[in-house]
């Protein structure tokens, strides 16, 4: 059971949570320093805890565990960056209050199908510490928000890279819709001369005729098609039109689910497609909000308390009277939106930090929100309107977007992630480990 729930949790965390729950235990009696990392230390408790748990992880995918060495030495690597990311979130202020820990644990328990006090039962049963756990949830959150702040917020996409990229063909393959195909295979003998290819041709002509009278395409690919895939009714899977030969890239653009193609030449015979679902890609109508909003972020001089109570004081000011627009451009630490006076323009509220969008959600038009928490920072907003629109082309260019944002951060994290272990002391003090100090 132990070990069922803890593969369940993972996945919902924001790294190793539950995993690394047990790392920061009561010390035992033999407890000791295995690595000096700038102002704090790793303790062998931890060490052991973690590399249980990686074995235990690699053992139940069936790969096969490293030499007992190997694998220390790749944890305690592990352990200082992590440590070094927690001593910068320390040096920044960065602090998670009671209430942002209990919604993440609320909302763990939710994708958990659990309340949180079934959670807390199902943690004891399985030997699990929530006070333990909950240590580790809030050790993510505060590693989460650093990499948003030192690696995140430094990210940026220019709107001619978005175009380069959905005009590329990577990109096109990336972003368009997909399509669930099947096919009918009417094969050409290598080197076939005329009459063989005309007779090939007949055949599936006939095929044709016969879906386009209400044959069953299943049916029809089991008896008739010499593709791998007949038996299964001729079933491609999904496929994207860029990772298909022309002319299907760009013919499948053109039809709808169910649609069946004329039989088509290629180099192994004559194909006929039939269109089982499309997904993506299509005409959609989306909801949009306009909204505003300012932000106050924790500073390493302004702790989150403080900057709560600041939030506060700018939303009082608004309740009498005062322009949200001015007290943006006066107060929002928002680079993007503080000029203009706090203004997002209209978005969709997909694009949005769940808490945010939830509080923007629940907010009647030409209302102004209580202050509100989110990785960001603290949050006023006011929805100005609401409007469903085709935003189809508009979804494409975020989607783009997204995806040159995800692979720029995670190149950049990892850069970032290598100069702060090369800048930091670390000793190591792990029996036949070489010692390093930086």
């Amino acid at each position: 059971m132990k070990t069922k729930l803890i593969d369940r949790l993972r996945p919902l965390m924001l790294g190793a949570l539950l995993l690394g729950s047990a790392a920061h235990a009561e010390v035992r009696p033999l407890d000791r320093v295995v690595a000096i990392v700038d102002n704090d230390v790793v303790m062998q408790s931890q060490l052991d805890q973690r590399v249980r748990e990686v074995q235990q992880t690699i053992a139940k995918r069936g790969a096969e565990v490293p030499p007992a060495d190997v694998l220390q030495q790749q944890v305690l690597e592990r352990l200082i960056v992590e440590n070094l990311q927690l001593q910068i979130g320390d040096r920044s202020g960065i602090r998670i209050t009671d209430e942002d820990l209990n919604q993440a644990m609320g909302t763990i328990a939710q994708r958990n199908g659990m309340s949180l006090d079934q959670f807390r039962a199902a943690l004891a049963h399985d030997g699990l510490s929530y006070d333990a756990a909950r240590d580790q949830v809030r050790r993510e959150m505060i590693i989460s928000r650093v990499r948003q702040r030192r690696v995140g917020e430094r990210i940026q996409v220019s709107e001619q890279e978005v175009k380069n990229f959905l005009a590329s063909d990577l990109g096109k393959m990336q972003i368009s819709e997909e399509f669930h195909l099947a096919n009918i295979l009417t094969p050409t003998p290598e080197n076939a001369n005329s009459e063989a290819i005309q007779a090939a041709a007949k055949q599936s002509q006939d095929i044709y005729d016969q879906l386009k009278r209400g044959a069953d395409f299943g049916q029809m690919a089991i008896a008739k098609s010499s593709s791998d895939n007949a038996l299964e009714g001729g079933d491609m899977g999904w496929r994207k039109a860029a990772q298909l030969p022309p002319p299907f890239d760009k013919l499948l653009g053109t039809l709808s689910a169910g649609d069946v193609t004329q039989p088509i030449r290629t180099p192994g015979g004559f194909i006929i497609l039939k269109v089982l679902e499309k997904r993506g890609g299509e005409t959609q109508t989306k909801d949009e909000v306009h909204v505003r909003h300012i932000l106050i972020k924790p500073t390493e001089i302004r702790s989150d308390e403080e900057t709560h109570r600041l939030a506060d004081r700018l939303y009082d000011r608004i309740k009498n009277g005062e322009d949200f627009g001015e007290l943006a451009k006066s107060f929002s630490e928002d680079p993007g939106s503080a000029l203009n006076g706090g203004d997002l323009n209209w978005v969709d509220p997909n694009s949005l930090v769940p808490e945010f969008r939830q509080v923007m959600n629940e907010t009647p038009v030409n209302t102004v929100s209580k202050p509100f928490r989110s990785q960001f920072g603290w949050h006023i907003l006011e929805v100005l309107g609401r409007r469903a629109t085709d935003n189809t082309e508009q979804a494409r260019e975020q989607q783009a977007m997204n995806v040159l944002r995800n692979r720029k951060y995670d190149e950049e994290l990892q850069s970032w992630l290598r100069q702060i272990r090369d800048e930091a002391y670390v000793e190591i003090k792990l029996p036949g480990a070489d010692q390093a100090a930086q």
